[in-house]
C-alpha cells in the first residue's frame, strides 16, 4: 500500500501542477487577500465530495449513465462560464478583499463548485484512482480510495496556497498587471467551460445511437 501511495502522490502532483480552473480561483483569491484560506478549502471541499461519490460506487454507475454525464458536464460547463464572466466584469485587484467575513463562505462555496462540479475531475477519480487499488488484507476498497483521495486533496492544497500567495505577493504592487491576470483567468474559465459544453451539447447529436446501443449490449 506504501508503493501505491507513494507511486499515486507522483502522478497526482503532476496533474495539479498544470494550470486550469482551479488555479484561476486560487489567483484571483490570491488578489483578495483575505480570500485564500475559505478559497482554497473550498476546492479541497470539492475534491473531497468527489473522493466520498467514488468511495461510494456511485461515479461508476455515473460513468455508465449518458445523460447523467451530460447533465453533470452541462451544469459544470455552465457554472464555469458564469463565474469567469463574473471574474471579467469585476476583476480582483491586491487588498480588494474588505467585506472578508461576508465573503468567507461565497469563497467556499464557489471553491467547491469549480472543482466539484467539473465532470473532468469526476472522470479523472474514476480513472485514476482505481488504478491504485487491489485487494489487500486490511484495505477495504473503501478505505484506499478515501486515502488516495485525501493525498489528492493534500497536493491540492499545498499548491493552491503555493499559488495564491505567489499571485499576492507579485501582483500587489502592479494593480494593472493583477487586473490583467484576473481577466486572463476569467477568460479561461469561460473558454473551458464553453469547451465543455459545445462537447456535451454535440454528444447526443453526433454519439447518443452508440452510447444507447453499447449501454444496451453491455459495452
Amino acid at each position: 500500500m506504501a508503493a501505491s501511495v507513494a507511486a499515486f502522490w507522483g502522478v497526482s502532483l503532476l496533474l495539479v501542477m498544470v494550470p486550469g480552473a482551479d488555479w484561476a480561483y486560487a489567483i484571483a483569491a490570491g488578489l483578495r487577500g483575505g480570500a485564500v484560506l475559505p478559497a482554497v478549502c473550498g476546492l479541497l471541499l470539492g475534491y473531497a465530495g468527489l473522493t466520498a461519490v467514488v468511495a461510494a460506487g456511485l461515479a461508476a454507475l455515473v460513468a455508465r449513465t449518458p445523460a447523467a454525464l451530460v447533465v453533470l458536464t452541462v451544469a459544470g460547463a455552465a457554472y464555469l462560464i458564469w463565474l469567469g464572466a463574473v471574474t471579467l466584469a469585476r476583476p480582483a485587484t491586491a487588498g480588494a478583499g474588505t467585506a472578508q467575513a461576508r465573503g468567507t463562505w461565497a469563497a467556499i462555496g464557489k471553491g467547491a463548485g469549480i472543482s466539484g462540479l467539473n465532470p473532468k475531475g469526476l472522470l479523472l477519480f474514476l480513472a485514476l484512482l482505481p488504478q491504485f487499488t487491489g485487494p489487500r488484507p486490511g484495505w477495504p476498497l473503501a478505505g484506499q480510495i478515501v486515502l488516495l483521495g485525501a493525498v489528492h486533496m493534500l497536493n491540492c492544497g499545498l499548491v493552491y496556497l503555493a499559488v495564491a500567495a505567489m499571485a499576492r505577493t507579485v501582483l500587489r504592487a502592479r494593480p494593472a498587471v493583477a487586473r490583467a491576470v484576473t481577466r486572463c483567468a476569467g477568460a479561461a474559465m469561460v473558454l473551458l467551460g464553453a469547451v465543455l459544453l459545445a462537447g456535451r451539447l454535440a454528444l447526443p447529436r453526433y454519439r447518443a445511437p452508440y452510447l444507447a446501443a453499447a449501454v444496451k449490449t453491455g459495452r
